[in-house]
């Protein structure tokens, strides 16, 4: 009976946790190559250009939250440490961190799309191979992460990278009002989620999920 629960406790990992664990490093890896195409190598310094879990863990965000909630079978969600950021070093503050924020909801789009491709293949050309059909059941999680990491960090508030996208967008008082006070918005989305906030955020991810998949 032991054997058996580590072998389920491993195969929950497999399929949920290191999906989530890699779409949510190359988020982060995506934050530190486009500051330093923009000009900013503060992220590269520090370690953080990377895709090594270790760089952007985070103990409660990337590690216990999610994998509490898999082994108990909740809804789960997680984030990384905050990719660093010095404004100073663009040329362009406002549009620059607006291209900065905007390219990690952008990254985990790219990997769902690699995954609807990656599963066409193995409903197609690859699906006389045996492992065709446990392949195809990672990539659908690994697709579910991605839309929902892109769409939970579009949210128009900060600390999300919606905020600072959105950012670009809105007068300076407003903006600064909206980071001034960001810790106070980070408890509002925690409350949320808590209370059950994923299931609205289900809505429009599993709509865009099938949408992409009617394309297999």
């Amino acid at each position: 009976m032991e054997s058996l629960n580590i072998i389920e406790i491993g195969a929950k990992v497999g399929l949920y946790f290191v999906p989530f664990l890699f779409a949510l490093c190359f988020h982060e890896f995506a934050h530190a190559f486009v500051a330093k195409l923009r000009g900013d190598r503060t992220a590269e310094m520090m370690g953080r250009l990377s895709m090594n879990p270790l760089v952007h863990m985070d103990m409660v965000g990337t590690l216990l939250l999610p994998l509490g909630a898999i082994f108990m079978g909740l809804p789960f969600f997680g984030w990384a440490k905050p990719v660093p950021v010095n404004p100073k070093n663009f040329k362009d503050i406002k549009n620059d961190m607006f291209w900065v924020a905007l390219a990690g909801p952008l990254s985990n789009v790219l990997l769902a799309i690699v995954a609807v491709v990656a599963i066409s293949l193995f409903r197609g050309a690859l699906s006389g191979f045996s492992f065709a059909i446990a392949a195809e059941s990672i990539l659908r999680v690994f697709l579910i992460i991605n839309l929902f990491l892109a769409f939970f960090n579009m949210l128009p508030f900060h600390p999300l990278d919606g905020g600072k996208v959105f950012a670009r967008f809105l007068p300076y008082e407003w903006n600064k009002k909206l980071e001034d006070n960001q810790h106070v918005l980070s408890m509002v989305l925690i409350g949320l989620f808590i209370f059950g906030g994923l299931r609205y955020l289900a809505i429009p991810v599993y709509a865009i999920n099938d949408l992409l998949l009617s394309f297999v």
